[in-house]
């Protein structure tokens, strides 16, 4: 991906219009504030990058995994990715898809623990 910021935003309006199964399953559950009041962005530009969701306050990033994350080549980007966005004092919870569509809780409750660790620190 580029690193022009006009074009890295024009990318992310149009993830934005194509979530996958999981991000759309996933964004009911964030949008407007209903997990914990904690306020998500989707599909939000960080530096270079695209993340599938975002809440500012809390300095968190919301990966999701589908089969694709699996092979090697794309796992090693993944990694370079995340610790490129924890550089800039962001905490990465990477989930898998399969996660979200078979224990959408669990998932729930992994995200506002985060939000508690925050309030800690």
């Amino acid at each position: 991906m580029g690193t022009d910021p006009r074009k890295i935003r024009e990318i992310a309006r149009d993830l934005r219009k194509r979530l996958t199964p999981a991000e759309k399953l996933l964004w009911e559950e964030l949008r407007n504030r209903k997990l914990g009041g904690l306020r998500f962005l989707r599909q939000h530009p960080i530096g270079r990058y695209i993340v599938d969701f975002y809440c500012a306050e809390h300095r968190l990033v919301i990966g999701l995994e589908g089969s694709v994350h699996d092979d090697r080549e794309q796992k090693s980007y993944d990694d370079g990715r995340f610790a490129e966005i924890q550089k800039r004092d962001l905490r990465v919870l990477r989930v898998k898809n399969d996660a979200v569509s078979e224990d959408l809780k669990g998932v729930l409750e992994k995200i506002l623990s985060f939000k508690r660790q925050s309030v800690l620190e």
